[in-house]
């Protein structure tokens, strides 16, 4: 990495590669922030904030998790966000230029007020990312199958995550 101005280089070579299927939930970051390097200020100021959607507090912190195997042309990555009462895996992908392709919350955990909200993604050999997530009450432990829903999405040969 150069001193002053960090390379597009240098923010993917802090995402190793994996294997796939791989499945994150709500304790998996704690691998990730084990292995992996953590994230240098500057990367985080040059490639993540401009990128994420709300304004970082100072406790707001950035784990790199991994590189995925992507169509010619594309990079994706996905990092670890923690925020306050907002935990979440982001998929983000890229063309090689660095220019923002798609983008998705995967998996986490969110509170919006006495509502709890987890997801749980896993990323399939074929880039299909299934995502399961449940709501429930902070005071009642168990969580109501009812209150859960599925979805399936694709990274595509265009670096997009669509639905399907």
């Amino acid at each position: 990495m150069s001193k002053n101005i960090p390379t597009f280089k240098d923010f993917l070579s802090r995402f190793p590669s994996i294997e796939l299927p791989i499945t994150l939930g709500e304790e998996t970051h704690h691998v990730f922030s084990k292995e992996n390097d953590p994230i240098p200020a500057q990367i985080i100021d040059t490639f993540i904030l401009p990128i994420e959607d709300e304004e970082e507090d100072a406790m707001t912190e950035y784990v790199a998790c991994f590189k995925l195997p992507m169509p010619e042309g594309f990079h994706g990555i996905v990092y670890w966000k923690a925020g306050l009462l907002n935990y979440q895996y982001k998929l983000v992908c890229f063309d090689t230029k660095g220019n923002k392709t798609g983008e998705k919350v995967i998996a986490g955990t969110t509170y919006h007020g006495d509502e709890v909200t987890h997801s749980v993604a896993v990323i399939k050999e074929d880039l299909q990312i299934y995502i399961v997530s449940g709501q429930s009450q902070i005071a009642i432990e168990e969580g109501n199958a009812s209150n859960s829903t599925a979805n399936l999405f694709q990274i595509s040969t265009n670096g997009k995550v669509v639905e399907l």
